[in-house]
Parts: C-alpha cells; structure tokens; sequence
C-alpha cells in the first residue's frame, strides 16, 4: 500500500481497497419482485437475531420494506451496533458500511450487498489525495494550527487521517459544533469533502468573509499562501445529486403551488438554501413532515427515494419532489438492486459471507477517535 507523506498509516485508493466485492450471480439477475419478496422473507426467518438490516433513507421502497431500521448513515450504524447481530447488511454506499464496521463490535460482520455502491462525493477527497493537499496547506503557514474536519460521507481512512491531525467527523446536523470544536482548538479549518455543506456552516457562524476553496483538480489554480489567509478552507468536493438542484426550482414550485413551504439539505447550493424555508439533514426533513398538519404541502429538495417514501407514509400532507425525478436520484444508491439483497441473505444462511467490509485495524482505531470527538461536540 501507499505511504501517507503526512500520517502513519498506509493506506490506498478506494477503487482498489473493494476491488474484491462480486458481482450479482446470473441467477439472481431476472427475480420477479414477488419471488425475489418471497426468498428474502424465507432467509430472514432462517436467520432471525443474527441479522439486521439496515436502510438508508434513499435507498429504493424494495430496500426499506425488508429493513429492520431506516435512516441516515450514522444513524443507522448506532443501531448496528446496539442490535448486536452477527451480520449488518447495510442498504447504502461504501462509507457507511465503513462507519458501521468502525463502530460496531469486532464479532459483528458487515455486509454491503453491491460493490459498485460507492458515493462520488466521497470519492472526490480520498485520503491520499488530502494527505498531499494537507501537506502544501500546512507549509504555507507554518505557525498556525489548521484542523481538519471531515463530513461523515467520506472513507474510513479519511476519518482516520482526520484524528491523526487533530481534527474530527461531523454530521450535517452538527457541522457548526464541529467547526466550532476545531476553531477553539485552532487557527483554521480544512473541511471536506463537501464545499456547499463547508458554506452554509460558515454562514451560519456568521463566518462567511472567512471561506476559501481549494481545488485539488487544478494544479495550476491553487495557491496555498492566498487560501491559508482564510479561516475556513473547503475542499472542492460536492454531492451530484444535491448540487443539481438550483433557486429556480424553488421559484417554479411555489408559483405552482403558493402554499408550498421548502425544506432542502445542506448539501445544497447556498443560494438554494438562502430561498428554502428550512434547511436540514434527513432525519430533519423526515421529522418536519411526520409534525407537518394534514393538508400542508412541502417540497423536499433532496433525494428522490426519501420523498418517495414521505409520500407513502404520510399521505395526509401533500409533499411534493422539488425539482422532479431526474434531478434527484443517486446513482450510487440505486446499485443497491433488491436482487443483491436476496443473494446476500441466501448465501449467509447457507454460511457463506459475501461482500463483507472491513476497516483496516489502525484505520478503525483512528477513525473511532475522530466519531469520539464528534460526540464531544
């Protein structure tokens, strides 16, 4: 593996680390829903207690419907570990599966049905890539303190190098204590990977004169020296699906609908959220419609599966998508195919583990320390 220049671990890219996952076996390819129902309803009663499953919020209904919880990433992962079942089967993308592996007991395994299930967002800062961007920022101001901060939605062994710098993970709901935790502690921010979830949390600090980007894709573009005069650095990275959305979906949607209140993500373009209602992280989205009154209207801009499923489970309040179905789908999750998750159940009741990940042990012990901080916050 890679040496890191700057931490004292090796590690490596992620399209190598998983390069082991299978493929869906051609058997498996053509299920009908109501057989494919069937046989994950037969295996999960072969393996009772010894299996959870877990669901993202963005995950397709065919995923949820058989979850024993459903939520948001490291939500999800806390249930994990207080199931203490033998096997996770985790319906969502490659760092959360990582998450749940770092925080739930070593004789718990964690299974990601799909190998192709890996999040671009975090994809755009592996840690090799910061471990050489974190060594340029840090010369350029030698006698400053710069913490790092990562947003959940990155690599096990970004959290890691994280912990190793002093930093920490946040969520998008704790972002503002995480930025606040390092600034009582530094002189500066690096915060990664997401640059829209990097901008509304300084702006909600009332920090936003305080932001520069750096951009590890323009070699030419960068200068250390100008962005170290800043107190908050972000990373050029940004979710495909959050990043889509724009004001003029707002502006359409309540010209449409002049009752319409708007709740979007962080992750979303600052303009975007300056136009919306309210801002928040899934859980805050899902809580704003279950406490909506019958007959309010909301539209979500996030995800199109978690407006899916809020349309299903409260048909008393009119929650509409707000830019539509194209804008809002994640590719990443889509991966997730009902049919891998008949195959993973089937081949765990007959004792063979498929697709499992595993946080590397000094990753894992890191990347725990970082999770820790956060919850000091």
């Amino acid at each position: 593996m890679p040496e890191m220049e700057t931490a004292q671990f090796e590690t490596d890219l992620s399209l190598f680390k998983y390069d082991n996952l299978e493929q869906l076996p051609p058997a498996y390819r053509d299920l009908e829903e109501a057989e494919r129902t069937e046989r994950i309803e037969a295996a999960l009663g072969e393996l009772g207690d010894d299996v959870v499953i877990l669901g993202h919020n963005y995950q397709r209904r065919e995923i949820v419907e058989h979850a024993d919880f459903v939520g948001d990433s490291y939500g999800l992962s806390k249930r994990a570990a207080e199931a203490d079942a033998d096997y996770v089967v985790f319906g969502g993308v490659t760092f959360m599966a990582e998450s749940a592996d770092i925080i739930t007991d070593d004789d718990q395994t964690v299974i990601l049905p799909s190998m192709e299930a890996s999040c671009p967002m975090a994809g755009m800062a592996e840690a090799l890539q910061v471990d050489a961007a974190w060594a340029e920022i840090t010369a350029a101001a030698p006698d400053e303190n710069i913490v790092p901060v990562t947003y959940m939605n990155s690599y096990a062994d970004l959290k890691a190098f994280c912990a190793e710098q002093g930093g920490l993970v946040c969520t998008s709901s704790n972002a503002h204590r995480a930025f606040a935790y390092a600034l009582e502690r530094g002189d500066k921010v690096l915060f990664l990977p997401d640059k829209h979830l990097g901008e509304n949390t300084a702006h909600r600090l009332g920090m936003e004169d305080e932001i520069a980007e750096w951009d590890p894709w323009d070699p030419e573009g960068k200068d250390a020296d100008e962005v170290v005069a800043n107190d908050i650095i972000l990373w050029d990275g940004y979710c495909q699906v959050h990043e889509r959305f724009r004001e003029s979906h707002i502006t359409d949607v309540r010209e449409e609908h002049p009752d319409a209140n708007v709740i979007v993500h962080p992750e979303c373009r600052r303009e975007v959220v300056e136009a919306a209602d309210e801002a928040g992280s899934t859980a805050t989205i899902t809580e704003t419609i279950e406490n909506a009154d019958p007959g309010e209207t909301w539209a979500i801009g996030t995800e199109i599966h978690l407006t899916h499923h809020l349309q299903r489970w409260h048909p008393e309040v009119e929650v509409l998508a707000l830019c539509g179905e194209a804008c809002m789908d994640c590719n990443a999750m889509r991966q997730i195919d009902p049919n891998y998750l008949a195959w993973v159940l089937e081949e765990l009741v007959e004792g063979r583990e498929r697709n499992v990940i595993e946080v590397a042990p000094e990753e894992k012990e890191l990347a725990q320390v970082a999770l820790d901080r956060m919850l000091e916050v």
